[in-house]
Formats: C-alpha cells, sequence, structure tokens
C-alpha cells in the first residue's frame, strides 16, 4: 500500500512486518499518538502499546502473523494505545495482511475510540440506575408479596422436586403448629398421615411432569398429632427458562367446615329416619288399637272361662309392650304428645335423682353440679325425666365396677359463631344439662351412629336400641340439641341445650285440680274414623257404656252429621285422616256449634296443631292404642 493512499484514509494506519517493525505510518498516526514519523518508523510497534498491554498485544500479533486474515472495524481487535506523553486511551485495531517482496506486510487502521467507550459507560451507567431502581422496586414489589404471603390465613409452603420444604408463611404456622425454624429443610411427608403414604409421592410425581393439583380435599397432621381437614392445590414453580425447581402448596384448613358439614348430613339422616319411624309408628299404632279394642270386647264375653282369659290377658300384654316400642319412635320422630310447663331444672334433678340410687347401685356416685342459681326451661316434665332414666340406664351398663354419675346445669349463651359450628342451635341463651359417667366409653364410629333407632352396642335380648334415639327426638321436640363427647376407657358425656325460659318468669301458674264427673246416659257421641274395623270396635265400647254413638268416616261426613242432629255433645275423631283432618274438622265444627266439645285420637300427633308437635291448652288428645277405661275417662273429663 503506497504512502498516498494510506493519507486517504480516516484512521491512523501503522503498517509493521513479522517481527513487529513499523515500516509506515500516515499523518493521523501523528496526530492520534503524538510522534513524528521518523521517531516511529523503525520502532516495535509495542512503543505505541502501554507496559501492561504488550505481552497481550506480542501473542495478537504472533497468532496474525501465522494466520492471517482480515478483521474489518466493528470486528475488530479492543486494545489500549499509548500516546508519547504517555496518557493511554482504548483503541479498536482492524487489520488488513498483504504480500509484498518483504513477506506479509500488516496494516492496522487504529481508531481512537475514547468517545464511543464514554458513550458506553455512560449507557451502563444509566442502565445501573435503571436497573437498581428496579431493583428497588423489585425489592419492594417482593417485600409486599411476602407481607401478603406471611399475612394469608392458608399455608402457602414451597418445597423442591424432593419434596424438601423450602418456605414457610405464618399462615402455615398457624395451621399446622410449626414455626419455620422447625420446619424448613424437612420433608414435607412429615405433615401427612400414615395411612395415605402414596399421596406425597404421586403429587411430587405430577409436578415434576408440569401439572397442577387443583384443590383437593386431603388430611394432614399438625404438630402434636392432631389431624387436621385441609383444602390443598400444588402448582409447579419454573425459573426464567421454564425448568420446573419446585412447587408451591396453598392448603386451607376446612376442619371446622367439614364438621358442620358431617353435622348436617348426620341431622339430614335423623330427620329422614324420623320421619319413617313415626310413619311406620302411626300405622303400627292404629293396628295395635284395633287389638287392644278387640281385647277389651273379648274379655266381657269370655268373663268365667280362665284358660280364654289366659289368652285375652297374653295378647292384652302383648300390644302393651307393642305400644311402649311406638310410644318410642314416636319419641325420636317428634311426633309424641308434649305438654310443656315451666320449671326449674335444677329442683327437677333433685326429685329425679332420688330415684336414681336404686337404679344405679351403690358402687356408683351419684353427683348434683348446678352451676346456676335457678335453670328454667319450659319442656314436658315427664320427658325430662325419661331422658335422665334413659341415659342413667346406659351409664349404668357402661360401668359394671361403679364409677360416677354427674348431672351438671349451667346457663349458656350461643353467639352466631357457636351456632354455625353447632347446628341446629341458633343464637340465645340455653338450659345446659350435662349428663356424664366413668364408664368404657365409645368409638367415633359408634358415637356418629348413637342416636338411630334400633342401634344398639348391647347383647342380643339386653336393649332395643330406642332409648337413646328417644332421648333425641324429645329433646329435638323440645327445641334443644343434644352432642355426645366420647372416648374408649374415658367415659361418656351428653350434653343437652334447651332454650332457657328465664323471661317466663312470671308466667308460673297452678292448673285447678280436676274432678271426673259421673258417666252421662244417653249422651250422643259423633265418632269420626276412617278406619272401619276400628271404628266399629270404638263404637261397641262407647254403645256399651251406655252412650248414643253417631258414625262418620271422615271430615266432611262428619259435617253433614253435625248438621241434622243437634243433639251432639262430645265428638270424638281421628287427626289424620283422608280429605278433611280431624283438626280442620272441628275448626269447621265450631263455626256453627262451638258449644260442641271434642276429643282427639290418634297414633301420629304431629299434625294436631298445625306444623307444631305441642298441645295447645284446651285441647284433648286420646293416644292410640288406648283401653276402654282410658276412653272413658278422657270422655268423661271432657264432659265435664
Amino acid at each position: 500500500m503506497s504512502a498516498s493512499l494510506a493519507e486517504t484514509f480516516p484512521e491512523a494506519v501503522v503498517a509493521v512486518d513479522r517481527e513487529g517493525t513499523i515500516l509506515q505510518i500516515n499523518r493521523l498516526t501523528e496526530e492520534l499518538f503524538g510522534y513524528r514519523r521518523d521517531e516511529l518508523v523503525g520502532q516495535k510497534i509495542e512503543v505505541l502499546v502501554p507496559e501492561p498491554h504488550r505481552a497481550q498485544h506480542h501473542d495478537y500479533r504472533t497468532n496474525f502473523a501465522e494466520r492471517p486474515r482480515l478483521r474489518r472495524m466493528g470486528a475488530g481487535l479492543e486494545l489500549r494505545g499509548r500516546r508519547r506523553d504517555g496518557s493511554e486511551f482504548p483503541v479498536e485495531i482492524s487489520l488488513s495482511p498483504v504480500c509484498t517482496e518483504r513477506g506479509v506486510v500488516v496494516f492496522s487502521a487504529i481508531r481512537d475510540i475514547t468517545d464511543r467507550k464514554q458513550i458506553e459507560e455512560e449507557l451502563r451507567r444509566a442502565n445501573r440506575e435503571l436497573e437498581q431502581t428496579k431493583n428497588r422496586e423489585l425489592l419492594e414489589y417482593q417485600s409486599r408479596l411476602a407481607l401478603i404471603v406471611d399475612s394469608s390465613e392458608d399455608a402457602i409452603i414451597g418445597k423442591n422436586l424432593d419434596g424438601v420444604i423450602t418456605t414457610w408463611n405464618q399462615g402455615a404456622e398457624r395451621i399446622y403448629g410449626y414455626t419455620a425454624e422447625e420446619i424448613v429443610g424437612q420433608h414435607i411427608s412429615v405433615l401427612a398421615p400414615a395411612d395415605r403414604p402414596e399421596e406425597i409421592p404421586q403429587i411430587l410425581e405430577k409436578i415434576r411432569r408440569g401439572e397442577r393439583v387443583e384443590q383437593f380435599e386431603s388430611v394432614r397432621v399438625a404438630k402434636g398429632g392432631r389431624f387436621l381437614n385441609v383444602s390443598v392445590s400444588v402448582s409447579p414453580v419454573r425459573n426464567p427458562e421454564g425448568i420446573i425447581l419446585g412447587a408451591s402448596i396453598i392448603a386451607r384448613d376446612i376442619t371446622a367446615q367439614k364438621r358442620v358439614e358431617d353435622q348436617l348430613r348426620q341431622l339430614q339422616k335423623m330427620e329422614a329416619i324420623g320421619r319413617l319411624a313415626g310413619g311406620v309408628a302411626h300405622d303400627f299404632n292404629n293396628i295395635l288399637a284395633i287389638v287392644t279394642a278387640c281385647t277389651e270386647l273379648l274379655r266381657d264375653r269370655v268373663q268365667g272361662q280362665e284358660a280364654a282369659l289366659e289368652y285375652v290377658d297374653a295378647i292384652r300384654k302383648g300390644t302393651e309392650r307393642g305400644a311402649a316400642l311406638t310410644r318410642q319412635l314416636l319419641a325420636f320422630s317428634r311426633k309424641q304428645v308434649v305438654q310443656p310447663r315451666l320449671f326449674d331444672l335444677n329442683e327437677r334433678l333433685q326429685e329425679t335423682s332420688k330415684l336414681l340410687q336404686p337404679l344405679m347401685g351403690d358402687d356408683v356416685e351419684i353427683r348434683l353440679v348446678p352451676r346456676t342459681e335457678a335453670a328454667l326451661v319450659d319442656a314436658d316434665p315427664g320427658q325430662l325425666d325419661q331422658i335422665i332414666l334413659n341415659l342413667a340406664v346406659n351409664a349404668r351398663d357402661a360401668m359394671p365396677r361403679g364409677g360416677r354419675f354427674v348431672l351438671e346445669t349451667a346457663l349458656v349463651e350461643v353467639d352466631e359463631a357457636v351456632a354455625r359450628a353447632s347446628p341446629p342451635l341458633t343464637t340465645g341463651k340455653y338450659v345446659m344439662l350435662a349428663v356424664s359417667d366413668t364408664g368404657t366409653g365409645m368409638d367415633q364410629q359408634t358415637v356418629s351412629r348413637i342416636f338411630e333407632p334400633f342401634f344398639t352396642t348391647k347383647e342380643m335380648g339386653k336393649g332395643t336400641g330406642l332409648g337413646l334415639s328417644t332421648v333425641y327426638g324429645i329433646v329435638q321436640q323440645n327445641a334443644g340439641t343434644v352432642s355426645v363427647y366420647s372416648e374408649p376407657g374415658r367415659g361418656t358425656t351428653f350434653k343437652i341445650y334447651l332454650p332457657s325460659a328465664e323471661h317466663k318468669v312470671g308466667m308460673i301458674s297452678m292448673a285447678a285440680a280436676e274432678t271426673a264427673p259421673p258417666r252421662a246416659e244417653g249422651t250422643t257421641i259423633l265418632l269420626v274414623e276412617d278406619d272401619e274395623m276400628m271404628r266399629s270396635l270404638t263404637r261397641q265400647m262407647l254403645e256399651e257404656h251406655g252412650y248414643r254413638v253417631l258414625e262418620a268416616n271422615d271430615g266432611n261426613a262428619a259435617l253433614r252429621q253435625t248438621g241434622a242432629d243437634r243433639r251432639i255433645a262430645l265428638v270424638l275423631t281421628d287427626v289424620v285422616m283422608l280429605g278433611m283432618s280431624g283438626p280442620e274438622f272441628a275448626l269447621r265444627l265450631a263455626e256453627s256449634d262451638p258449644a260442641v266439645k271434642v276429643v282427639y285420637m290418634s297414633g301420629y300427633t304431629g299434625e294436631l296443631v298445625g306444623q307444631t308437635d305441642q298441645l295447645r291448652p284446651g285441647v284433648n288428645l286420646l293416644e292410640k292404642p288406648f283401653t276402654r277405661a282410658a276412653l272413658l275417662r278422657a270422655i268423661q273429663r271432657v264432659l265435664e
């Protein structure tokens, strides 16, 4: 390359031989480095290179001499240059090999890139500042995110692909009881119950495949061995390149929710069983009523025939046993007659407990623990006695070697939170009756079925399985609720909640004593019964006692009878009939003849007063099956 051509280049140009001796420079080289042409030609090229970079420059030159190739600007070498005054500056060098008679000569085009480097540095500084700003924002975001994660009521847990816990928020600490220091580094299986060994490995395998595990319900073990119901979602965690590093777990404690759901399912099941039991009891009572009426009439016809009387008495005893069973079924289904009155449960327990000692035996200590001065309830006292006796019998069987039987009362107030957790309780004040024993206790499977009719843990022939179902029905019928707490070997406690009646203190009154009037000969009674056999037998019992009887098989026929015969003094009507019911007929009758008295008879009393199960004052009910004596006493009492 000629000297004149070199002068046309816009950069400094230096020509060197294989050994690095400067052969030629252009004017821009003199201006860039501060040397005159005669000061550089013949010198080694390293004179233009700072001392610390000369070895690096020598290596570049040697490698290029062995494998010469064109290196253009923008793809050249970035090195350091040294001026005559010793100052250094950044340069970019592009190399061009040229073959001459002296061999390969390398022409180096040298560009001062100080301005470019300054611009690059400014850009880097600006990027650093921007990055720092972004980092601050990122740190602030991460800090906010950490606060959100930690304040979450749900457990948010991180784990790696081996299942080792890496992060643990405060929600996880609240739910599971472990601190982050205790749990981080442990395997996630520490939270899984022993009876689910495959669940955690299966979840980890899905995460490794990149799959999410959406909201499934499971059981986990908290610190101390406490079992929890949880709703869990698990998602894979990826890095920016999409590689799966681990998993994020979000778990919600649904133990209380599951308990309420179980309680509601139990209530629904008991309600369904109750409807079935009530229907069966109603139909069975009608059958027993026919049998009882037959025995009453048959006994009069076989007087003096001892053998026949023995059979009649056996039939009568059998129907009484059947009637006792149906009464228990009616109590369970809340179709039993309730005659409530206001009384102090503490005082009632004092009286009832006197009957318990002979039942429980000398090896059982009976304790009364009233935790409130007065425990007023508006309930049927006879039914409350039945509850205590049924629970006492069960407690006696659970304490074959003796123990303690405790009756405790207290006033409690149920707020919204407690009501939500304990359906069907509603907010308000309750009298709590706790009946406890120190017997053998029950497991949870037994507790879940304890109130079902005919369910019993006793030996064959030692129980009907209706005692606790009767308790359940009575409590429900008196607008209360009952719960059971029991563990094997630790005894049992039944807690019964009845609405407090302290607001009715001024309503206690004494009923006037009854006096039975003499029989009214020739009195006309209208008998309304849709069962033909039952109607016929009842008519015979009434007519044999001197009453004049008119018959009707339903409410509409009965209305026609009352319109045709004004001598009717009393109506004896069934409650449940096809077409017009007994109570509906009585209301229609009262419109035309309010002086006519009414006695209801039924084996199913739930429909007695609209949708309620309780008797209104003045309503008279004769429960099927009834004896002739009971029938006549009921009629005499009403005719008074």
